[in-house]
Protein backbone atom coordinates (compact mmCIF):
# COMPACT_ATOMS: atom_id res chain seq x y z
CA UNK A 1 0.00 0.00 0.00
CA UNK A 2 1.12 3.74 0.04
CA UNK A 3 0.42 6.74 -1.71
CA UNK A 4 -0.20 5.05 -4.94
CA UNK A 5 -3.42 3.58 -3.29
CA UNK A 6 -5.10 6.39 -2.23
CA UNK A 7 -7.55 9.16 -3.88
CA UNK A 8 -6.95 12.28 -3.34
CA UNK A 9 -8.89 15.88 -3.63
CA UNK A 10 -6.44 19.16 -3.99
CA UNK A 11 -8.08 21.73 -1.62
CA UNK A 12 -8.46 24.95 -4.12
CA UNK A 13 -8.33 27.21 -1.22
CA UNK A 14 -4.65 26.78 -0.48
CA UNK A 15 -3.00 24.90 -3.30
CA UNK A 16 -3.47 27.32 -6.66
CA UNK A 17 -4.23 30.07 -4.78
CA UNK A 18 -1.76 32.15 -7.52
CA UNK A 19 -4.51 32.02 -9.62
CA UNK A 20 -7.69 33.27 -9.87
CA UNK A 21 -10.53 30.69 -8.37
CA UNK A 22 -12.56 29.87 -11.73
CA UNK A 23 -9.23 29.03 -13.23
CA UNK A 24 -8.15 26.50 -10.02
CA UNK A 25 -10.28 23.78 -11.29
CA UNK A 26 -8.49 23.46 -14.56
CA UNK A 27 -4.83 23.92 -12.82
CA UNK A 28 -5.96 20.66 -10.84
CA UNK A 29 -6.93 18.24 -13.60
CA UNK A 30 -3.31 19.75 -15.56
CA UNK A 31 -1.63 18.90 -12.79
CA UNK A 32 -3.43 14.96 -12.79
CA UNK A 33 -5.68 15.47 -10.37
CA UNK A 34 -9.67 14.17 -10.94
CA UNK A 35 -10.96 15.59 -7.25
CA UNK A 36 -10.66 18.97 -6.13
CA UNK A 37 -12.59 20.52 -2.71
CA UNK A 38 -13.07 24.11 -1.20
CA UNK A 39 -13.37 26.06 1.95
CA UNK A 40 -16.51 28.99 1.24
CA UNK A 41 -15.23 31.17 -1.43
CA UNK A 42 -16.71 33.99 -0.91
CA UNK A 43 -15.43 35.11 2.61
CA UNK A 44 -17.63 38.36 2.50
CA UNK A 45 -20.93 36.82 1.49
CA UNK A 46 -22.66 33.94 2.66
CA UNK A 47 -25.41 34.55 -0.21
CA UNK A 48 -23.19 35.60 -3.34
CA UNK A 49 -25.05 35.89 -6.80
CA UNK A 50 -26.48 33.23 -8.76
CA UNK A 51 -23.85 33.97 -11.18
CA UNK A 52 -21.32 33.46 -9.36
CA UNK A 53 -21.94 30.33 -8.10
CA UNK A 54 -23.09 29.16 -11.76
CA UNK A 55 -19.29 30.48 -13.12
CA UNK A 56 -17.45 28.26 -9.55
CA UNK A 57 -19.86 25.56 -11.13
CA UNK A 58 -19.25 26.11 -14.90
CA UNK A 59 -15.66 25.65 -14.02
CA UNK A 60 -15.73 22.67 -12.25
CA UNK A 61 -17.55 21.29 -14.67
CA UNK A 62 -15.35 22.44 -17.16
CA UNK A 63 -12.08 21.19 -16.12
CA UNK A 64 -13.64 17.69 -15.50
CA UNK A 65 -12.92 17.23 -11.82
CA UNK A 66 -15.40 16.41 -9.16
CA UNK A 67 -16.02 18.43 -5.79
CA UNK A 68 -15.62 16.25 -3.28
CA UNK A 69 -16.10 18.96 -0.19
CA UNK A 70 -16.90 22.13 0.48
CA UNK A 71 -16.83 24.32 3.74
CA UNK A 72 -20.24 26.23 4.74
CA UNK A 73 -19.53 29.86 5.11
CA UNK A 74 -16.73 30.30 7.95
CA UNK A 75 -16.06 33.50 8.40
CA UNK A 76 -12.66 35.23 6.73
CA UNK A 77 -10.84 32.18 6.27
CA UNK A 78 -7.80 32.18 5.69
CA UNK A 79 -7.86 35.27 8.43
CA UNK A 80 -9.21 35.34 12.24
CA UNK A 81 -11.89 33.37 12.07
CA UNK A 82 -12.35 29.82 12.95
CA UNK A 83 -16.10 29.34 11.83
CA UNK A 84 -19.35 31.26 12.33
CA UNK A 85 -21.93 28.88 13.79
CA UNK A 86 -21.45 29.55 17.28
CA UNK A 87 -21.02 33.29 17.27
CA UNK A 88 -24.49 35.16 18.57
CA UNK A 89 -25.31 37.61 16.69
CA UNK A 90 -24.55 38.52 12.65
CA UNK A 91 -22.48 35.53 12.24
CA UNK A 92 -24.54 32.97 13.27
CA UNK A 93 -27.14 34.30 10.98
CA UNK A 94 -24.74 34.61 8.12
CA UNK A 95 -24.25 31.22 8.58
CA UNK A 96 -27.93 30.16 8.80
CA UNK A 97 -28.13 32.03 5.62
CA UNK A 98 -25.70 29.83 3.73
CA UNK A 99 -27.01 26.68 4.99
CA UNK A 100 -29.43 25.70 1.82
CA UNK A 101 -27.19 28.17 -0.46
CA UNK A 102 -24.33 25.71 0.20
CA UNK A 103 -26.15 22.86 0.27
CA UNK A 104 -27.98 23.56 -3.06
CA UNK A 105 -24.52 24.31 -4.26
CA UNK A 106 -22.59 20.78 -3.35
CA UNK A 107 -25.82 19.30 -4.72
CA UNK A 108 -25.61 20.64 -8.34
CA UNK A 109 -21.63 19.52 -8.43
CA UNK A 110 -22.60 15.97 -6.53
CA UNK A 111 -20.50 17.22 -3.66
CA UNK A 112 -21.20 14.66 -0.74
CA UNK A 113 -19.37 16.43 2.43
CA UNK A 114 -20.24 19.67 4.08
CA UNK A 115 -17.43 21.11 6.65
CA UNK A 116 -19.30 23.26 9.42
CA UNK A 117 -16.27 24.90 11.29
CA UNK A 118 -17.25 25.28 14.83
CA UNK A 119 -16.13 29.28 15.84
CA UNK A 120 -13.65 30.67 18.09
CA UNK A 121 -15.14 31.75 21.86
CA UNK A 122 -16.21 34.85 22.05
CA UNK A 123 -14.83 37.00 24.83
CA UNK A 124 -17.35 37.86 27.65
CA UNK A 125 -20.31 35.17 26.14
CA UNK A 126 -20.51 31.69 28.29
CA UNK A 127 -19.70 28.97 26.69
CA UNK A 128 -22.54 27.10 27.36
CA UNK A 129 -24.27 29.44 25.55
CA UNK A 130 -22.20 29.18 22.47
CA UNK A 131 -22.52 25.60 22.45
CA UNK A 132 -26.08 25.54 22.75
CA UNK A 133 -26.20 27.83 19.64
CA UNK A 134 -23.70 25.77 17.49
CA UNK A 135 -26.00 22.54 18.10
CA UNK A 136 -29.12 24.41 16.96
CA UNK A 137 -27.14 25.43 13.64
CA UNK A 138 -25.83 21.92 13.54
CA UNK A 139 -28.74 20.56 13.38
CA UNK A 140 -30.37 22.43 10.73
CA UNK A 141 -27.00 22.23 8.87
CA UNK A 142 -27.47 18.05 9.14
CA UNK A 143 -30.69 18.38 7.80
CA UNK A 144 -29.61 20.21 4.92
CA UNK A 145 -26.92 17.95 3.98
CA UNK A 146 -29.57 14.57 4.62
CA UNK A 147 -31.72 16.50 2.16
CA UNK A 148 -28.78 16.78 -0.57
CA UNK A 149 -27.51 13.08 0.51
CA UNK A 150 -24.58 14.63 2.15
CA UNK A 151 -22.44 14.11 5.08
CA UNK A 152 -21.84 16.91 7.25
CA UNK A 153 -18.58 17.21 8.96
CA UNK A 154 -16.69 18.49 12.08
CA UNK A 155 -12.92 19.25 12.23
CA UNK A 156 -10.48 19.69 14.92
CA UNK A 157 -8.38 22.40 14.72
CA UNK A 158 -4.93 22.83 16.67
CA UNK A 159 -4.40 24.84 19.59
CA UNK A 160 -1.51 26.76 18.83
CA UNK A 161 -3.15 28.16 15.86
CA UNK A 162 -6.20 28.08 17.07
CA UNK A 163 -6.05 29.49 20.59
CA UNK A 164 -9.79 30.37 20.57
CA UNK A 165 -11.04 27.23 19.03
CA UNK A 166 -12.80 24.60 21.24
CA UNK A 167 -12.34 21.42 19.30
CA UNK A 168 -8.85 21.24 19.42
CA UNK A 169 -8.74 17.32 20.35
CA UNK A 170 -10.24 14.52 18.08
CA UNK A 171 -11.87 13.43 21.48
CA UNK A 172 -13.81 17.14 21.30
CA UNK A 173 -14.35 16.99 17.80
CA UNK A 174 -16.49 13.36 18.19
CA UNK A 175 -17.90 14.51 20.51
CA UNK A 176 -20.15 17.15 18.60
CA UNK A 177 -20.31 14.56 16.17
CA UNK A 178 -22.22 12.03 19.06
CA UNK A 179 -24.43 15.55 20.06
CA UNK A 180 -25.70 16.07 16.72
CA UNK A 181 -26.36 12.68 15.64
CA UNK A 182 -28.56 12.06 18.98
CA UNK A 183 -30.37 15.52 18.53
CA UNK A 184 -31.37 14.57 14.44
CA UNK A 185 -31.58 11.07 14.67
CA UNK A 186 -30.39 11.12 11.55
CA UNK A 187 -26.56 9.66 11.31
CA UNK A 188 -25.08 12.30 9.08
CA UNK A 189 -22.58 14.04 10.99
CA UNK A 190 -18.93 12.36 11.12
CA UNK A 191 -15.58 13.42 11.80
CA UNK A 192 -13.38 15.30 9.52
CA UNK A 193 -9.90 13.97 10.23
CA UNK A 194 -6.99 16.63 9.84
CA UNK A 195 -4.09 14.79 10.58
CA UNK A 196 -1.96 17.72 10.33
CA UNK A 197 -4.07 19.69 13.04
CA UNK A 198 -3.86 16.81 15.35
CA UNK A 199 -0.20 16.41 15.26
CA UNK A 200 0.13 19.75 15.93
CA UNK A 201 -1.71 19.06 19.44
CA UNK A 202 0.14 16.30 20.30
CA UNK A 203 -2.19 13.39 20.30
CA UNK A 204 -1.23 9.52 19.18
CA UNK A 205 -2.11 9.22 15.59
CA UNK A 206 -2.22 5.64 15.25
CA UNK A 207 -4.29 6.11 18.68
CA UNK A 208 -6.84 7.89 17.16
CA UNK A 209 -7.11 6.37 13.72
CA UNK A 210 -7.88 3.08 15.72
CA UNK A 211 -10.28 4.30 18.18
CA UNK A 212 -12.11 6.71 15.53
CA UNK A 213 -12.00 5.74 11.87
CA UNK A 214 -14.95 4.55 11.89
CA UNK A 215 -16.88 7.69 12.46
CA UNK A 216 -14.33 9.34 10.08
CA UNK A 217 -15.98 11.43 7.16
CA UNK A 218 -13.22 12.89 5.37
CA UNK A 219 -9.73 12.72 6.42
CA UNK A 220 -6.99 16.03 5.19
CA UNK A 221 -3.19 15.67 5.71
CA UNK A 222 -0.19 18.23 5.85
CA UNK A 223 2.73 17.65 6.99
CA UNK A 224 4.33 18.48 10.02
CA UNK A 225 6.07 20.97 11.32
CA UNK A 226 5.16 23.70 8.69
CA UNK A 227 2.45 22.34 6.96
CA UNK A 228 3.83 21.64 3.63
CA UNK A 229 3.61 18.85 1.30
CA UNK A 230 4.46 15.08 2.25
CA UNK A 231 8.00 14.96 2.62
CA UNK A 232 9.03 18.63 4.34
CA UNK A 233 8.11 17.25 7.71
CA UNK A 234 8.31 14.55 9.65
CA UNK A 235 5.08 12.71 9.79
CA UNK A 236 4.86 9.24 8.89
CA UNK A 237 1.69 10.39 6.41
CA UNK A 238 2.37 7.14 3.89
CA UNK A 239 2.13 4.94 7.00
CA UNK A 240 -0.64 6.47 8.32
CA UNK A 241 -3.02 6.28 5.42
CA UNK A 242 -2.06 2.80 5.29
CA UNK A 243 -3.88 2.43 8.83
CA UNK A 244 -6.99 4.18 8.13
CA UNK A 245 -7.38 2.00 5.12
CA UNK A 246 -6.72 -1.08 7.04
CA UNK A 247 -9.43 0.21 9.70
CA UNK A 248 -12.13 0.55 6.80
CA UNK A 249 -11.50 3.96 5.94
CA UNK A 250 -12.00 4.39 2.06
CA UNK A 251 -13.19 8.34 1.81
CA UNK A 252 -10.98 10.76 -0.20
CA UNK A 253 -8.07 12.21 1.31
CA UNK A 254 -7.56 16.03 1.20
CA UNK A 255 -4.83 17.56 0.40
CA UNK A 256 -4.50 20.75 2.21
CA UNK A 257 -1.02 22.02 2.48
CA UNK A 258 1.23 25.13 1.58
CA UNK A 259 3.22 24.42 -1.32
CA UNK A 260 5.55 27.18 0.22
CA UNK A 261 7.60 29.51 -2.76
CA UNK A 262 6.52 26.47 -5.29
CA UNK A 263 3.39 27.36 -7.58
CA UNK A 264 0.34 24.75 -7.25
CA UNK A 265 1.54 22.67 -9.88
CA UNK A 266 4.66 22.51 -8.92
CA UNK A 267 3.69 21.26 -5.26
CA UNK A 268 3.24 17.64 -6.11
CA UNK A 269 6.10 15.79 -6.81
CA UNK A 270 5.94 14.01 -4.26
CA UNK A 271 3.23 11.88 -5.71
CA UNK A 272 3.61 10.24 -9.26
CA UNK A 273 1.28 11.57 -11.90
CA UNK A 274 -0.10 8.03 -12.43
CA UNK A 275 -1.36 8.27 -8.67
CA UNK A 276 -2.77 11.31 -8.81
CA UNK A 277 -6.29 10.56 -11.21
CA UNK A 278 -8.86 9.49 -8.60
CA UNK A 279 -9.76 6.03 -9.49
CA UNK A 280 -13.41 4.41 -9.15
CA UNK A 281 -15.98 5.73 -6.89
CA UNK A 282 -15.82 7.24 -3.31
CA UNK A 283 -18.46 8.35 -1.31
Amino acid sequence: MGFEDQRFSVNLSILFTELPLLERPAAAAAAGFGAVELWWPWIDSPTPEQSALDALKRAIDDAGVRLTGLNFYAGRLPGPDRGALSLPGAESERFRANIDVAADFAQTLGCGALNALYGNRVAGVDPAEQDALALENLVLAARAADRIGATLLIEALNRPESPLYPLVSAAAAVGIVDKVNRATGLGNARFLMDLYHLSMNGEDLPAVIERHAALTGHVQIADDPGRGAPGTGTLPLEDLLDRLAKAGYDGWVGLEYKPGDRTGAEAFGWLPREARPARGPRR
